[in-house]
Order: C-alpha cells, then sequence, then structure tokens
C-alpha cells in the first residue's frame, strides 16, 4: 500500500513523501503556454536531475531515480534527518562549528566539479548520522566562473547571518575555512569581496 503525504509545497514544485521516497513533482504555470510551460519544466527536471547524480558522487545528497515516461517528477531516497534551518541553532555551538566546517567542505568539492547549488540555505541542507546532506538544487547550474562560486558562497553566508544571527560571524568563518579545501579558494574569496561591495553601493 502506497501511502503519500505532502511534505512541503513551494512556488516551483510539490516535494511528497511517498513510503521511503521523496518525489519533486514540478507544479504547471497556468499563465505561460502549455506547450512551453510544458518544454521549461521538463528541461529544469532534467537539468536538476543531472546536477544531483553528479553531485551525489562527490558529497552526500540524494541520488534521484528516474521515473519512467514522467518528465516533471524527481524520485529521489528520502532523508530522514534534521532539517538544520529548524535545528542548527539547538546545538552547542562547538558543534555548529564542525558543522558548518562541513559545509564549506561539501561546497569546495561542488565548485571544484563546477557545480553551482544557487539557493545554498540551511533550509536546503539535512542533518543526518552526523553527514550534512545537500539537497534542491532546482536553481543549480554549471559555471567555471569565480564569480558565480563567489555568489553561491554570498547567499549562503546572507542565509547564516538573517536565520542564525547570534553566531553568524563564527559560522561563516567555519565555513570559510572548510571551503579552503577548494583549489581555487583564495581566488574565490577573494572575489567574494568584490561581491560584497557591489552589494553595499546598491544599498
Amino acid at each position: 500500500m502506497i501511502s503519500q503525504k505532502i511534505l512541503c509545497q513551494g512556488a516551483e514544485a510539490k516535494i511528497i513523501l511517498s513510503n521511503d521516497f521523496v518525489i519533486k513533482d514540478r507544479i504547471p504555470k497556468s499563465y505561460r503556454l502549455k506547450e512551453l510551460d510544458d518544454k521549461i519544466r521538463k528541461r529544469r527536471t532534467k537539468s536538476e536531475s543531472k546536477l544531483l547524480i553528479k553531485a551525489s558522487k562527490i558529497i552526500s545528497s540524494p541520488k534521484p531515480f528516474f521515473i519512467p515516461q514522467v518528465s516533471y517528477k524527481i524520485k529521489m531516497p528520502f532523508i530522514d534527518g534534521k532539517k538544520l534551518s529548524e535545528h542548527l541553532d539547538n546545538f552547542e555551538l562547538k558543534k555548529q562549528k564542525q558543522i558548518c566546517k562541513q559545509i564549506g567542505e561539501s561546497i569546495a568539492k561542488l565548485h571544484d566539479s563546477d557545480i553551482i547549488h544557487g539557493d545554498l540555505t540551511t533550509s536546503n541542507m539535512i542533518l543526518k548520522d552526523n553527514k550534512v546532506f545537500f539537497i534542491d538544487f532546482g536553481l543549480g547550474f554549471i559555471s567555471k566562473k569565480f564569480e558565480d562560486k563567489a555568489v553561491d558562497l554570498h547567499l549562503l553566508k546572507q542565509a547564516l547571518e538573517a536565520k542564525h544571527f547570534k553566531n553568524w560571524e563564527e559560522l561563516v568563518k567555519k565555513v570559510f575555512k572548510g571551503y579552503e579545501k577548494s583549489k581555487d579558494s583564495k581566488i574565490v574569496l577573494e572575489r567574494l569581496k568584490a561581491v560584497e561591495k557591489r552589494g553595499r553601493y546598491k544599498h
């Protein structure tokens, strides 16, 4: 017997728990022409599946299964852990720092494989058996550009400041410490300073 429940629903997709699997189902957009909408949803689903397969080979991340003849869904193993957006602040500071160092190391591996996550927040990270799993590559893409890698880190820094403001500066330092494992860490972290300067001038 298949039991299903909706875990969450965003603007782009429904996340459904079906027994021990998670299904990400991209929602049709009524404001787009059906033909165009079908094409966009197929392309994004295919692109995210490819990124997840690539990412799962190098970091802790769910490896998808393709659902035959359904082009708008990604089926993945369910990671039964703690979403860091909700639980990170509950840990002792020492453990928070260890987790953030691990996050930085995983981002370094992604970036060294030219994978840009595109939405690096603790909402897209799940802690299970002391491993941080990265989920939701829906905004991800492949890029060799240092600028794109710097922006990825900038998004995470902003997310930590907004959501985990009590210790965010120490946590960011640990992320960057872990990120030093990247072969291009010095260049990317230097580019990050330029990205942040631009952000300040805009406000």
